[in-house]
């Protein structure tokens, strides 16, 4: 066939410029925007620099002093690995509030199967690490294979974990002297060491190495991506092929694991083991460091180095208030803005594409 059909003589006149788009100025909110949206852990580590120059300039010379610094993070280590573990939770839209009982009892099982049993220290240690990992398997269970809520389900094991605890131990408590004559293994993380005029321990290590770890993890692995798919939309992940209830079967069992290994952490930090320290809020604790870490509760957003800046956020606010003389309600109050603050401006950047 020769010569244009005629259709093609009418495309003959017209217009054979390609399509563009003109550069629209895009204003200082908008870029703001995409920047944090492109970068989560950047709003909690503007917040922890921000506090940290205000409180310095209160307190003065004392608030820099390398002992001060040093002191928030050991105090902020146990709560540090506890949102580290809620963290990889919130980031599949689901929410664990036994992860704190759930330290405590793998603390207790480590105690009584080291100084009680006498079992060698390190099988009591990896005892606990396992009836950690078993409770967030349960939870995990619950909530990927029966598809209950995990609000529900781990409302439910936080009470039944607890009540175990209790029963287990029957709320004796393990003297320090005991820990470090029988088994000194377990304050292994109190040992700390000089950096020039700042002592860290080994605990704020753990917990530093840690974060690094599972930031590696999630940003560049298959596995940590399938967790920010899941908790972005589970459906849309099923339907790409990821295996939706394996995934977070395995977060929370890992969670449970974190929670067992804050329990070693815990020890160290506290010298005895206390069943009663169950009704600590360390549920609440870590999921504030998560929230103020910029984690969204809707999951699928966030960086786990913001939970870090998170803990550290709460670690500084505490320990300026207290060097100022403040009401402790002050920190309560201050906490309660900061939650609201980061959850409006999680809303705020999810509307980035909008």
């Amino acid at each position: 066939m020769t010569g244009s059909q005629e259709f093609e003589r009418v495309l003959d006149g017209s217009d054979k410029n390609v399509a563009s788009f003109e550069h629209q100025d895009i204003s200082f909110l908008k870029r703001a925007q995409h920047f944090l949206h492109s970068t989560p852990a950047a709003v909690p580590l503007i917040v922890l620099v921000l506090a940290i120059i205000i409180f310095g300039m209160a307190i003065g010379g004392r608030f820099f002093s390398s002992y001060t610094l040093t002191l928030i993070l050991q105090q902020i280590a146990i709560v540090g690995i506890l949102g580290a573990a809620q963290t990889l939770v919130i980031l599949t839209a689901g929410i664990d509030l036994s992860i704190g009982v759930i330290m405590v009892i793998s603390a207790v099982v480590m105690g009584n199967c080291a100084i009680t049993y006498g079992i060698p220290t390190p099988i009591a240690v990896i005892l606990g690490m396992l009836v950690g990992g078993l409770c967030g398997l349960l939870n995990g269970f619950l909530v990927a294979y029966m598809k209950l809520p995990p609000f529900i389900v781990t409302l439910g094991t936080w009470n039944i974990v607890m009540a175990t605890n209790f029963i287990y131990s029957a709320n004796e408590t393990i003297r320090d002297a005991d820990v470090d004559a029988q088994a000194p293994l377990l304050h292994f993380f109190a040992l700390s060491f000089k950096v020039g005029n700042a002592v860290l321990t080994l605990g704020v290590i753990a917990m530093v190495l840690l974060v690094l770890g599972l930031w590696y993890v999630l940003n560049h692995t298959a596995w940590g991506r399938h967790v920010y798919a899941v908790g972005d939309d589970p459906e849309a992940a099923k339907l790409s092929g990821i295996q939706t209830k394996s995934v977070l079967l395995t977060v929370y069992a890992i969670s449970g694991v974190i929670a067992a290994f804050a329990a070693w952490v815990s020890i160290g930090r506290n010298g005895s083991i206390s069943p009663s320290s169950a009704v600590t809020d360390y549920n609440l604790q870590a999921i504030t460091a998560t929230v103020i870490g910029g984690i969204s509760l809707f999951g699928g957003r966030g960086s786990i180095l913001g939970t870090l800046f998170g803990a550290m956020i709460v670690g500084v606010v505490s320990m300026g208030l207290n060097m100022l003389g403040a009401d402790p309600q002050w920190k309560v109050l201050l906490t309660g803005v900061l939650i609201i603050a980061a959850v409006a401006i999680d809303q705020w950047i999810r509307k980035v594409s909008v």
